[in-house]
């Protein structure tokens, strides 16, 4: 077999997809609806469970759910029976996903959530099945071909699933107005949460930020540079932010004995100021165009006044130290 056969087999297969993946528009309809509104509703957790490959599928849904907000997780159907059904409470939601529907293993688990009254939610291709008879919602999916040569393996029919599953998501992450901010609260690390972060949650605060009084003398602002390694120090007057002078400015003081070693001669008034909500990667981008290491950053409210109060401050290094980009 040449090398292009193998391309061939494997367009071949990912057709087959592509176009049973198209027939998941049948399947938005009053129970698709009803199952966004149930789900959004729920006052407890939203569970989901299923059988072989569906397993599999349900992990990887339930791990989207949460990472959007909805609480969620995942049981095991055949360890309902060995005190697994203890995780379920009647304020929950069962989201139980299987192709024929007729799983056996499914059967101790629909038992249990009729007889304490737990809401299904039942997603399978076969309309007269004993999951969806015991589902208070059903959502049908139509009769999938697979991709495999023997259309025998869960291959488009999980995918099928998996993409109900992230419309499901995704509708309601539209209909709550779930933003990047929304998300970095559940997905802090990776670079997808570095992508997310703001100014405010890398920035230096407090006792750690490198600032002094407009009155103080040209050797205090050099001691303070010098122990709190940001390369700037903060110059401020009555609370408000005067300006700043960098290392390179006390450089060259320092090594020019004729120059007078005073704050005020070499202070810089109107400083680059970003606001706590900018992002970090924006922020990143902004001291390159600059082509500055440090910015000082301000709440929101003081963003566009005259006076500014120092919130924080954000150094080059910081930003690449949490793999901004």
């Amino acid at each position: 077999m040449n090398n292009k056969n193998y391309i061939t087999l494997a367009n071949k297969a990912a057709n087959i997809q592509i176009g049973e993946l198209k027939k998941i528009k049948k399947v938005f309809n009053n129970s698709f609806i009803d199952a966004v509104k149930l789900i959004m509703s729920c006052k407890g957790k939203i569970i989901f469970s299923g059988i072989g490959k569906n397993s599999f599928i349900c992990k990887k849904a339930s791990a989207t759910f949460a990472s959007v907000g909805i609480p969620s997780f995942f049981v095991d159907p055949t360890g309902v029976s060995h005190g697994d059904a203890g995780q379920i409470e009647k304020k929950d939601i069962l989201i139980i996903i299987s192709n024929s529907g007729n799983t056996i293993e499914l059967k101790n688990l629909l038992n249990f959530a009729n007889r304490y009254r737990v809401k299904i939610i039942g997603i399978a291709s076969n309309s007269n099945s004993m999951l969806l008879k015991a589902s208070d919602i059903k959502i049908v999916y139509p009769k999938l071909k697979e991709s495999d040569p023997n259309g025998i393996v869960p291959t488009t029919s999980t995918s099928f699933v998996m993409m109900l599953c992230d419309c499901i998501a995704t509708t309601i992450m539209e209909k709550r107005k779930f933003t990047k901010e929304n998300f970095f609260l559940y997905h802090k690390g990776g670079n997808l949460g570095a992508s997310l972060r703001l100014a405010k949650d890398i920035m230096v605060t407090g006792k750690n930020m490198p600032v002094i009084d407009h009155k103080r003398k040209f050797n205090d602002a050099l001691k303070v540079m010098s122990k709190k390694k940001l390369g700037v120090v903060v110059i401020t007057q009555n609370k408000f932010i005067k300006g700043l002078v960098t290392d390179g400015d006390i450089r060259r003081v320092l090594n020019n004995a004729s120059k007078e070693r005073n704050l005020d001669k070499i202070i810089r008034k109107y400083p680059l100021v970003i606001n706590e909500n900018m992002s970090a990667s924006k922020a990143l981008s902004y001291m390159s165009e600059k082509k500055i290491t440090s910015l000082l950053v301000v709440s929101d409210k003081d963003k566009n006044k005259k006076n500014k109060i120092l919130k924080g401050i954000i150094h080059i290094h910081l930003l690449l130290k949490d793999g901004i980009k």
